[in-house]
This record gives C-alpha cells, structure tokens and sequence, in this order.
C-alpha cells in the first residue's frame, strides 16, 4: 500500500468506516490558515498504472466538494464544466482554490483551480441552482432507459481480481455492434452498469452521492473511442499474448473481456494500435441531482459522435436504477491510433 507521506499537507486521519470508500477518497480539508475558501485533498490520489498523472475522476469530484462548501446546502450543483491542463502528480499535495465569481437569488457560480507546486494543474467551472426555482409551471422531458436493460441484482458481484479493490464496482462492458463490420463507430455505444462501494453515509448526504457521481463519471469514459474503433492498447502485439507469463496473460484476456472487447487472440489480431489517450475536458450536467443514488446500480451509456484531426468527442447517459435520466457528460479527448505494421516481429 503506498504512503500519504509527501502526497498531502496535512498527516491523514484514520478513514472513516461509517463512510462508503469513496466518501474517504474525495475528502477535502479546508486549509483557512493560507487563505479563504482554498482546500486540500486528505489522502493520497489514485494514479492508474500507465497513466500520465493521477485519476481525473478524483480531481473533478474534489474540486466539486470544495466549491459546495462555499455555498448553501440548499444550492444544488446542475453544471461542472472541467479542463485537464497538465499531469497530476500522487506525490505531491493538491491546493484547490475557490473563487466566488457570483451569488444570485437563484444561481450561484464557482471557479476552481487545482493546483500543484504552484501551478494549475486542473481548472472547473460549477454553477448551482437554488432547490426549487425551476418554478410552478415547468417543460419537461428525459431521454429514457434504453429498452431491454435490466439492474443487477443488489447483492451481485462477479468482478474479475484486479477490478476488486477501486472504490467503486462496474459490471463487464457491453459494445453494441462492434462486430459488425458493416456498422459505424458513431453507431456503436458502451453501455455499462456501476455503483460505489458500501453506503453512503447519512451524514454525507445527497452531497456525497453528487461527489462519488462525478468521480465516477470518469471511468471508462475516456477509452469509449479506442472501443468503438476496436484499438490495441497494450504494450505488446496480440500474438505475443500467448507467450506471457500465465497470470499476466489472464488479465490481460480478463480486462479485454471486461471492456468488451472478446477474450480471444483471434478477437484481437490485426486491430489498429492506440498511440495516445488524453483527457481534455470533462463537463458534467446534473438534472436530477436529489435523485442520484451513488451506492445503488446506475446504468451509463456512452457514445461518440464524432472523431478527427487527434480528438474525440464522447458523450454519457448515466441513469439511475428506476430509469430516470439523471446525468449526461460529455469529454472530448486527445487521441490517436496507428495501423499494425505489416511484417512486424
């Protein structure tokens, strides 16, 4: 287990177990002795293995909690609106300043800035909307639960090893149409069923289930590109799977199976390869923000609209376990892609 030391300012406290995992992970502390409304992650951030800098999902979620606690809790966030500007570091402590850009009788708006080492890693706009000023009379309308979809069972697990020990659980990715050669990558969708870990506390409120929302919102967001388009990304050729040591081939079969993507050398061979993944921006629209419910099974869907010139654009249902439309997120990200070369060792 890696060390706090160095990655925060001040000395961790013992993580709360009346809490959801993921409530001690986006925890921030307010550190009013260096100045008003600045606030610090208080523990350690996650760093996927290969990843540039640390988990985007945590950054957005914190960021989110230090602005909420510059407004009242009757102010309900409705847009998060995110940009990644450079690698963040696990080692090194995260000051998030909020600026109060606007407070109106019925919207509120904040700015934050993640920064590291004096520099912004990580910049957010939130708006939040007082409960209840949408009115009397009101237009409505939601983009329903895709037919056929059905909620796991509450008691369901089933994750493969390596997928057990992140805050929260995903059900294996499904891709519609991917092998169907005569479909195009914007008709194709990743669909996917996820939920925190444990229950969120009474005391964290319908703010916590909003955090663990917006952490989540960024798993798996960011590779529906590489799956739509069937890209390679490890390190290796397919064809030298089989000659892996045996537990590092079994995820590596596991993790493809997992995303979609089929757990056979034959499923793999000859797709293009994934040059590079990056994160740009991330917005985060909340409709329904009373009715999320992080530690119950919420069903995403995710699809591309369009991609070119290096970038691409995702777009995200998330709904909650009763079908109601509760968030949409869109990203666009810095990709690329190369075709295998022919004659390659």
């Amino acid at each position: 287990m890696e060390s706090d030391a160095g990655a925060t300012l001040l000395k961790p406290q013992p993580k709360d177990p009346d809490k959801a995992p993921i409530e001690n992970i986006v925890e921030v502390t307010e550190m009013g002795v260096l100045g008003p409304d600045i606030f610090t992650n208080t523990r350690r951030p996650w760093h996927p293995p290969g990843a540039r800098g640390i988990y985007g999902g945590s950054v957005i979620a914190q960021s989110l909690a230090s602005a909420q606690k510059t407004v009242p809790d009757t102010y309900l966030v409705h847009s998060c609106h995110c940009y990644f500007l450079l690698a963040g570091s696990a080692d090194v402590p995260i000051l998030f300043h909020v600026e109060r850009v606007r407070d109106g009788r019925s919207f509120a708006t904040r700015t934050v800035q993640a920064r590291q080492r004096g520099r912004c890693v990580f910049t957010s706009t939130i708006s939040f909307v007082r409960e209840g000023s949408g009115g009397r009379h009101q237009v409505r309308h939601a983009v329903p639960l895709p037919d056929g979809v059905e909620a796991p069972d509450d008691d369901r697990d089933g994750e493969p090893a390596w997928a057990r020990s992140g805050p929260f659980q995903s059900r294996k990715i499904e891709v519609l149409k991917v092998r169907d050669p005569g479909s195009r990558p914007d008709e194709r969708k990743c669909r996917q069923w996820i939920r925190c870990r444990g229950s969120i506390s009474e005391a964290g409120g319908h703010q916590a289930h909003l955090n663990a929302l917006a952490y989540m919102s960024d798993s798996y967001f960011i590779g529906t590109v590489s799956r739509i388009h069937r890209l390679w990304r490890f390190p290796f050729a397919p064809e030298d799977v089989p000659t892996l040591p045996t537990e590092v081939r079994s995820q590596i079969e596991q993790v493809n199976e997992f995303e979609g993507m089929g757990s056979r050398v034959e499923d793999w061979v000859g797709r293009p390869k994934m040059g590079m993944l990056v994160s740009l921006d991330h917005s985060i629209y909340f409709h329904e923000p009373l009715k999320v419910k992080a530690d119950e099974w919420m069903f995403t869907e995710m699809e591309s609209p369009w991609s070119g010139d290096g970038r691409g654009v995702v777009v995200q249902r998330i709904f909650s376990k009763d079908g109601t439309l509760v968030a949409t997120c869109v990203q666009e990200v810095s990709c690329s892609a190369f075709a295998p070369a022919l004659g390659e060792d």
